[in-house]
């Protein structure tokens, strides 16, 4: 019985690592739950290209939107068999997502799984030049004098810019009021008139209106400053210790995806990343190389989903 059992656990390792050698069979695909032209797409596609060539097979972008990334997700969740060649690659919105829609046609633990964190950033803090605050305490005294009278905007109900107005607002005691745009844009254009003086925004999109004096940066909301502007403060460093709303990026693999395939993936997507052409290409649009082991991003998916859960239930936020 003895000798039966080691002979079975040999089989399945030999099995295994037969697997991770054979590994794809054939061509790929890496889902984006976004439209093409947006920055989950943006991100994807350098990667998917370099995947090709390490592979010597074809990994194919495929965009499947709707429903703030659900459905992509929902289709990678149930697609079949689960052997790798189909792929998820998400935003920081995958983890906001159990909070907003509660009746998800998915089980986000037990239906996917992790691969790696690719990458993170963080949101520029940014005023418009007649908010008489020049940095992160300076507004929270605003904020804390006029309850409830600033407005910040976000691209929508639900977006990383909301959550962190959100956040801010509950970490600094302090009233801020909500407007949602249908998008950046929108919001963008209202903050630079002053209609709507304080925004959360990406740091590539914010750097150039903040060169033209035409916003005032007050603080980055990660915990580390970005090299591409590396004289903004942290929010963190400011007075909101511990502040962190990072905009990230990672790929999933469907649940049942064998162990050796996850980690197979996970070596050549990190050596990917860490490539210098590659590292100074995101370096350049404000993003941190991260590539996390499997065992790291589960456990940091775990933290960020329960962190905006705590912000969804705290501002009652509801999806529309």
């Amino acid at each position: 019985m003895k000798f039966a059992y080691l002979l079975g656990c040999a089989c399945a390792l030999a099995c295994g690592i037969t697997q991770a050698q054979t590994f794809p069979s054939g061509a790929m695909r890496l889902i984006v739950p976004f439209p093409p032209g947006g920055g989950t797409d943006i991100l994807a596609r350098p990667i998917a290209q370099k995947l090709n060539e390490r592979f010597k097979r074809p990994v194919v972008i495929e965009n499947r939107g709707g429903a703030n990334g659900t459905i992509g997700t929902a289709y990678v969740a149930k697609s079949a068999p689960a052997d790798g060649h189909t792929l998820l690659f998400i935003p920081s919105g995958y983890a906001v997502n159990p909070s907003l829609y509660p009746a998800l046609p998915y089980d986000q633990a037990r239906d996917l799984a992790p691969v790696t964190q690719t990458v993170s950033g963080p949101l520029t803090l940014v005023v418009h030049p007649s908010l008489p605050a020049k940095n992160v305490r300076e507004l929270i005294t605003l904020a804390k004098a006029r309850p409830g009278e600033l407005n910040y905007g976000s691209s929508g109900i639900g977006s990383l810019p909301h959550l962190a107005g959100e956040w801010f607002a509950l970490s600094a005691g302090v009233r801020l009021s909500h407007v949602p745009y249908k998008g950046s844009g929108a919001a963008t254009i209202d903050v630079m008139s002053g209609e709507v003086p304080v925004y959360f925004m990406n740091v590539l999109q914010s750097l150039p209106f903040i060169k033209q004096g035409r916003l005032r940066a007050v603080g980055v909301t990660g915990l580390q400053r970005v090299a591409i502007a590396p004289d903004i403060p942290t929010v963190a460093e400011s007075g909101l210790t511990g502040f962190d709303m990072a905009t990230w990026f990672g790929i999933l693999a469907p649940g049942a995806t064998p162990r050796d395939i996850i980690l197979r993936l996970h070596t050549e997507i990190a050596a990917i990343l860490q490539q210098k052409e590659m590292r100074d290409r995101l370096a350049a649009d404000g993003m941190l190389v991260v590539a996390s082991t499997p065992d790291q991003f589960a456990a940091f998916l775990k933290s960020e989903t329960a962190k905006y859960a705590r912000v969804v239930q705290a501002a009652a936020i509801k999806a529309q």
